[in-house]
């Protein structure tokens, strides 16, 4: 294939398609600019940011590894169709997601990331991911809790990145997201230079497929949930999981201080309390769609924790004594658990908790 660049409409020159010599060229160049990977196909405004190359895991290391927005984590895997490694990719790319999923520890996945940020941009990750998806506190809390939900539950979307996406790559990558739970993309990377300038052409395949999803508002972008589709959404789960769900949702509703339901991918609710000095409001504790609940993020990160620290250290100390429940706020503000570990008198003890921190924050 080729290209024409003309200056104001004239002296046009045809610049025919380059060869890429070499897989590290393209690794470097997504890692140097991640907007090349044009997910913006799968949901407008979706962009990636490149987190760590050469990502290490017990199959091997990831060519690069990515996150968005939402929290998903993408496996990014370059090869070049010269390679004659190039009909394993996919293959290749599932075992590096199946080990990352297996043998991560959410700590050491986070701790790891912030080092390769950091080296790169002198920033921490979390400055950078800020900076990069122009969110504020709650959003990165929400955003990063997302990625731990991911990894432990082995939520992770693949790229498989070429110079060149044969026919037969292209039929086995729409035939898997049809048939599967996988979400996983090919990006074909034409190269062309002309004069100074290096240009990439992306072509992506794989989005082609769109999986069943219910979108409460009708909506083909971004999820705006409602209180039908969080109810919808619990229903795929066990009745044990969802009565205790309900329970929760009762007990923000009777003490006015529900709020919900989310656009992210999974509806959630939350319940909410005034801060002490009247401005704005601080989450105590989320309900997901999918079973979880987060407890007392906010609380720690807000001025709450400076105004009212020993309270708010007296919460997570009952918490603690909540048998199923570990929200130990030294080890993590992302606290996070299934619904299912704790019983109903837990679930009746934890509200009782709620009621005295809203009480005593007062």
């Amino acid at each position: 294939m080729s290209i024409i660049i003309s200056q104001d409409g004239k002296n046009a020159q045809k610049i025919d398609k380059l060869d890429i010599k070499k897989e590290g060229y393209l690794q470097n160049y997504i890692h140097e600019n991640p907007e090349s990977i044009p997910v913006y196909e799968i949901e407008e405004d979706k962009k990636l940011l490149v987190v760590a190359r050469e990502y290490g895991t017990e199959s091997g290391p990831i060519d690069a590894l990515a996150i968005d927005k939402d929290g998903d984590i993408y496996v990014v895997e370059t090869k070049l169709y010269k390679n004659p490694d190039k009909r394993m990719v996919v293959a290749q790319a599932l075992d590096y997601g199946a080990s990352l999923w297996r043998h991560s520890n959410f700590d050491e996945f986070m701790a790891e990331i912030n080092n390769e940020i950091n080296e790169k941009f002198s920033i921490s990750f979390e400055e950078k991911t800020k900076e990069f998806f122009n969110i504020d506190d709650e959003q990165i809390v929400i955003m990063f809790e997302a990625i731990k939900r991911n990894l432990q539950q082995g939520n992770i979307k693949f790229v498989v990145l070429m110079d060149l996406v044969e026919d037969r790559l292209k039929d086995l990558i729409v035939y898997i997201n049809q048939n599967s739970q996988f979400d996983i993309y090919a990006v074909q990377m034409e190269y062309y230079e002309f004069e100074k300038y290096k240009i990439i052409i992306p072509k992506l395949f794989g989005v082609e497929v769109k999986k069943g999803v219910r979108i409460p508002n009708g909506s083909s972008q971004r999820i705006s949930w409602n209180e039908e589709g969080f109810m919808a959404e619990i229903e795929k789960l066990k009745f044990e999981t969802k009565n205790k769900i309900l329970a929760l949702l009762d007990f923000a509703k009777k003490e006015k201080c529900l709020e919900g339901w989310g656009t992210g991918k999974n509806p959630n609710f939350n319940f909410k309390i005034k801060n002490p000095n009247g401005d704005g409001q601080t989450t105590v504790f989320s309900v997901w769609g999918n079973g979880f609940i987060q407890i007392g993020f906010w609380l720690v990160e807000h001025e709450l924790d400076k105004q009212k620290s020993q309270i708010i250290n007296e919460f997570f100390e009952k918490i603690n004594n909540i048998k199923g429940m570990q929200a130990d706020k030294k080890q993590t503000r992302m606290f996070n658990f299934p619904v299912d570990v704790v019983d109903n008198e837990g679930i009746r003890e934890f509200e009782k908790c709620v009621l005295w921190l809203k009480e005593e924050i007062k």
